[in-house]
Order: C-alpha cells, then sequence, then structure tokens
C-alpha cells in the first residue's frame, strides 16, 4: 500500500484524519469568519472600542488553557481532552450565538477559547500517533489544508451571514460542524490506556493559569487599553513575572508537574519551540496588517484583501505535505532552514513592493512565505513529537503550541506599537499614507522576526529520522483505530 493511500481518506485510519480535519475546521473558521461580521456585530450591540477584546480574551483563554490540556492528555488519554474541548467550543458557540451585549459576547468567547486550546493540540498530538513519523508529514499537511479552505470559506461566510441573514450564524454553523467531528471521534478513535494512579498537580496548574494571564494580558493591553507605563502594566507584569517564578519552584517538586521543565531543557526541544514562537509571531503580524494596508493604502475590497491573505495559507499546506520526502532526505534542520529562506525571500519581497500597494504582488510574497513554513512548522513539530514516548508526546506537542500562541500574543502588542506609533504621528488611521508607512514598518519587522528564527533552526541538532524515532520497545502502545 503506498504512502499516500495509507494517510488517506480511504485507509483504515481515514475516520480518524476526517474526525481532526472537522474539528480543526471549527478553529480554522472561527479565526477567518468574525472578523468580516464586526461592523455588523458592533451595529447591533454596540461597543466599539471593547470589540478588540473579543480577539484578545479568545487568544488569552487558548494560550493559557493549551500547557493544562496538553499535560492532561498524557495522563488520561488524547480522546476525552479532545471531546472536553469540542463540548467547550460548542457551548461557547451557542451562548455567543444569544448574546445579548458586547459584554456578553466577550465573556462567552472566553469559553470558546477555552475549547479552542485542548482541540488545536490534541488534533495534532492524536495525528503523532496514529501515523509513524515516515506518514506524519502527509497527516499534517491534510490537517493544514483545512486552513487554507477556511481562509477562503470564513470571511465569504462571514460576509454573507451579516449580509443576508444575521451575524449570529457565524456561531451557530459551529454546531453541526462539531457534533460531526464528536460523533466520527466517538465512533473511530479508541486508545487504551496503562491506568495507574496519578497525582494531579493542582497548584501548578493554578499557578501557571494565573501568571500565563496576567503576562499575556499585559503585553496584548499594553499600548492599548492602558499605558506601558501605568500601574495597570507595573502590577501585571509584577504580579504575574511572581506567579510565573513561584511555578518553576512548585514544579521542581511536584511528582507529576503539569508542565516539566524537561520540556525547555532538551537542545531539540527548546530549539523547535523558539522556531514555534516565530512562526507564532510573523504569522500574526501577516493576518494582522496586510488586508488593513491593501484596502486602506491599496484601495482594494474586503474580498480581495481576503483572498491575497489567502495565499499564505494555500501555500502552508502544500509543502507541508510534501515536507516528509524532504527531511527523510535530509534531517528535519535543513528542511527548516530551507523553509525558513523561502519565507525570508516572501518577506522580503513584501517589505520591497509594500511601498507601492499591489494585490498581485501582497498575494504572491504571501504564497512564498507560506510555501516556506510549510517546511518548517510541521517538520519542527514532528521532530518533537518523535523524540519522545507516547505519555510525553501531549506535553511536548502542547508547548509548541503554546509557544506559537505565545509569539502571536507578544507579536500583536510589538506590531501594534509600531503601527500606532507611527499612524498617530501621522494623519491617523484613515490616512492612507500613515497607513501604508505603519504596514511597511509591520512588513519590515515580520522579515527581522523570520531571520531571528533562523538562529533557532541553526540551533537544532543535525538530527534525522532515525536519529529521533524512538524504538518500539520504548513508545507506549499506539492506539487502535
Amino acid at each position: 500500500m503506498s504512502e499516500t493511500i495509507s494517510v488517506g481518506f480511504r485507509s483504515e485510519r481515514g475516520p480518524v484524519l476526517i474526525s481532526l480535519m472537522l474539528a480543526t475546521g471549527l478553529i480554522a473558521i472561527e479565526a477567518t469568519i468574525l472578523a468580516t461580521a464586526v461592523p455588523s456585530i458592533v451595529d447591533d450591540l454596540g461597543g466599539f472600542s471593547q470589540f478588540p477584546w473579543l480577539f484578545s480574551v479568545y487568544l488569552l483563554a487558548q494560550a493559557v488553557s493549551v500547557p493544562i490540556y496538553a499535560k492532561f492528555a498524557d495522563v488520561i488519554g488524547r480522546k476525552p481532552v479532545i471531546l472536553v474541548g469540542i463540548g467547550l467550543f460548542l457551548v461557547g458557540s451557542v451562548l455567543c450565538g444569544f448574546a445579548w451585549s458586547m459584554t456578553a459576547l466577550i465573556a462567552f468567547r472566553v469559553v470558546q477559547g477555552l475549547g479552542a486550546g485542548a482541540v488545536m493540540p490534541m488534533a495534532i498530538t492524536i495525528a503523532g500517533d496514529i501515523y509513524t513519523v515516515r506518514e506524519r508529514a502527509k497527516a499534517q499537511g491534510y490537517i493544514a489544508s483545512v486552513w487554507g479552505i477556511a481562509s477562503v470559506v470564513g470571511p465569504t461566510l462571514g460576509g454573507l451571514f451579516s449580509e443576508y441573514l444575521t451575524w449570529r450564524w457565524i456561531f451557530f454553523i459551529n454546531i453541526p460542524l462539531g457534533l460531526i467531528a464528536v460523533w466520527m471521534l466517538v465512533r473511530n478513535f479508541h486508545e487504551h490506556l496503562e491506568r495507574r494512579p496519578h497525582r494531579i498537580d493542582y497548584a501548578g496548574a493554578i499557578t501557571l493559569t494565573f501568571s500565563l494571564t496576567l503576562l499575556i494580558l499585559a503585553v496584548l493591553e499594553g499600548g492599548q487599553a492602558w499605558a506601558w507605563n501605568s500601574w495597570q502594566s507595573i502590577a501585571a507584569f509584577g504580579v504575574g513575572g511572581v506567579l510565573l517564578g513561584s511555578f518553576v519552584l512548585i514544579e521542581r517538586r511536584a511528582t507529576e508537574p503539569v508542565l516539566p521543565l524537561w520540556v525547555y531543557s532538551r537542545r531539540l526541544l527548546l530549539t523547535t519551540a523558539l522556531i514555534g514562537l516565530g512562526v507564532g509571531a510573523a504569522l500574526i503580524g501577516m493576518t494582522s496588517y496586510v488586508p488593513t494596508y491593501l484596502e486602506i493604502a491599496g484601495g482594494a475590497s474586503p474580498l480581495a484583501s481576503g483572498l491575497a491573505l489567502a495565499a499564505l495559507t494555500l501555500g502552508w499546506p502544500l509543502s507541508a505535505a510534501q515536507s516528509g520526502r524532504l527531511y527523510l532526505r535530509i534531517g528535519f534542520r535543513w528542511t527548516a532552514l530551507i523553509g525558513l529562506g523561502v519565507s525570508v525571500t516572501g518577506a522580503s519581497l513584501l517589505l520591497v513592493t509594500s511601498t507601492t500597494p499591489s494585490i498581485a504582488w501582497v498575494a504572491v510574497s504571501c504564497f512564498i512565505v507560506g510555501l516556506g513554513f510549510g517546511l518548517v512548522a510541521a517538520p519542527s513539530l514532528i521532530a518533537a513529537q518523535s523524540s519522545v514516548a507516547w505519555n510525553e508526546r501531549g506535553v511536548v506537542t502542547g508547548s509548541n503550541t503554546f509557544m506559537r500562541s505565545v509569539g502571536s500574543a507578544v507579536g500583536v502588542a510589538i506590531f501594534g506599537a509600531i503601527a500606532n506609533s507611527i499612524i498617530a504621528a501621522a494623519g491617523g488611521p484613515g490616512d492612507a499614507t500613515a497607513v501604508q508607512d505603519a504596514s511597511t514598518a509591520v512588513f519590515g519587522a515580520v522579515l527581522i522576526v523570520i531571520v531571528l528564527t533562523v538562529g533557532a533552526a541553526v540551533a537544532m541538532p543535525p538530527s534525522r529520522v532515525q536519529d529521533v524515532e524512538l524504538r518500539p520497545e520504548e513508545s507506549a502502545p499506539l492506539p487502535e483505530h
């Protein structure tokens, strides 16, 4: 049987792969569908000054919950964690659909974010469990393709619902997708666990949650909701830092720590986590500012700017699906370095052409960056997953996903500070020249982030598949399919 068939929908594991793609689709569509509906939501509920919190609290809840879900996945299994995550996401979607005010909608977005924090890392972890290291690039390509589809379908559905039905359907559409994913997972994915007593690290989980909440909130809202030197910012960073230090002390003594410190003490795991950090930051910089740049500085329509950005998430799964052939031949580090080189080329093209706004050049640049990221994100994550046993894979995958979320949160703050300072010094957000200058500066910062990420890839151990893949006797039994 060929690798394509063994990984495809017609294989024995096909139904599980489809269910993982559906679960990922919930998160992917939610990431693209809401932005187009914001004007309609504000018209209905009011609270224009509050709407950025719709995105901030979702990202915050997702980021802080990932490490905790990841640890529980190694203790009680992947299946219950992803089912709880989908359940929370669906409950949050229903509540958002019936929200009566902007404040209520923001609160219910937290519930959605808590669900998303389980779904994304568990989908990737399950794929790592049921596929061999030689098959994982193909499987990750299937899952990554969901983001490419969502980048086109999401904005289109958001616009259609807002214009012809109601914005509330952008949340209700999640219900049938989620229920189908749950049904397919319950029916097709079965895992056997070695039942033994566990000591849940409640102190570590609570301390980590509060410390990350304060630190990420300080990064997200510094310079936005409050000044960087305000008492709110100082208090959030100070208390968050103290709690993070306390968390490290707690984890050193915990019998089963929620985030084992060894995750960041191994060279391969640390460098791949740093790569995730860089990818998250660069990705949020492009997805946040490319549409605004094209619409205000270039006069493009929202649909045209959305399609130009979609080129990024179309290039990503194409290269991710083929990356396995590359890392099997030359190893994980060189594959990541080649991908980063391609991304540097795309980001450089975007920066050079940003002085003369062009939908075509932006689309080409985004496509090239996406091709590069597909050779970076999947191989680096697969290298990390393949180097640990089953009972450590959830934590390792979760830490990588968490670092990407942190990169996005930090990127939002840094790029926002750069853009806001330039726009404030010029003609304001409605001035096309000011927006163009600000976007050019952000694209330059994105290029710097990618170049810095090259350093993390260079520091990766020069390992090949046979160097990191565990022998069968070193790994826990794989789930049944």
